[in-house]
């Protein structure tokens, strides 16, 4: 969960919190595909932002490498 800071827990709760009481106040009537649909918006957000945290982390460790790289190339040749 390094990924996920205080702020997303919070809206992954409220947002789950809030979907189910929406079942119970609207039911299983034609109003849950809004709810639903609403839901998975959420969702989506929440992977896209997580892949992104991995994505980002990922190209960090990479980029410190070739810096790293670079460093040694830098200190060989002088």
């Amino acid at each position: 969960m390094k990924h996920f800071d205080i702020g997303s827990m919070v809206i992954i709760t409220i947002t789950l919190i809030l979907f189910i009481i929406a079942l119970f106040f609207t039911g299983f009537t034609h109003d849950i595909l809004l709810e639903t649909g609403v839901f998975l918006i959420s969702v989506k957000l929440i992977v896209m932002t997580y892949k992104s945290s991995v994505s980002s982390h990922k190209m960090y460790k990479e980029f410190q490498e070739v810096k790293k790289l670079l460093e040694e190339i830098k200190n060989t040749q002088k």
